[in-house]
């Protein structure tokens, strides 16, 4: 696991934030194969651990929102809203 996996590393808001930055360097600058290489390992990394993220955060809110019998706690024209 690369340092851009670990829960020490960066919030979600900056790891998107530094993609924007790998995007725009690969797409706009003339970088060498090694450097162009170690941008897109650094996207994927930071790709990585924003889905782990965000999949644990829909967990909790299904969490929170599982009303113990296997239903939902809000009304069936809310989760239609939701989905």
């Amino acid at each position: 696991m690369t340092e851009i996996e670990r829960d020490e590393g960066p919030d979600l808001e900056k790891r998107l934030d530094r993609l924007e930055e790998i995007v725009e360097a690969l797409e706009g600058e003339e970088l060498e194969l090694d450097e162009a290489l170690q941008l897109f390992e650094e996207g994927v990394g930071h790709i990585r651990a924003t889905r782990k993220t965000l999949e644990e955060a829909e967990l909790r809110v299904e969490r929170l929102l599982d009303d113990g019998d296997g239903g939902s706690i809000l009304e069936p024209e809310q989760v239609e809203a939701k989905g």
